[in-house]
């Protein structure tokens, strides 16, 4: 009996672990790969101040600010400016979570 009283225990935990809503998702950029300029684009659950940031594949950050954004689809123009050719992972992370995805530049 106290077996099956811990593991409904667990479940719910596990279960109310999994499902707190996201506050920002679909993160993509267009286009990409690009050769002097980028969008990211993302949805955002409420209006929020999240980060932005680019690292180069070895993990140091060539990019970094802080936007405000709005409830639903957002958008940020990013350009190479100095950057070199190569894979780059862009990230937002807001209060509660991060999310990243890699773009090229040509």
């Amino acid at each position: 009996m106290i077996k099956k009283l811990l593991f409904i225990a667990f479940f719910l935990v596990i279960s109310v672990g999994f499902s707190q809503e996201k506050s920002i998702e679909k993160l993509s950029a267009s286009p990409n790969p690009f050769t002097n300029s980028t969008t990211i684009y993302f949805n955002a659950k409420h209006n929020q101040t999240v980060l932005l940031t680019v690292r180069n594949v070895l993990g140091k950050t060539v990019f970094s600010k802080e936007i405000k954004v709005i409830s639903g689809r957002n958008s940020f123009p990013f350009q190479r400016n100095d950057l070199k050719s190569g894979m780059y992972i862009y990230a937002v992370q807001s209060n509660k979570e991060i999310i990243s995805k890699r773009f090229v530049i040509k």
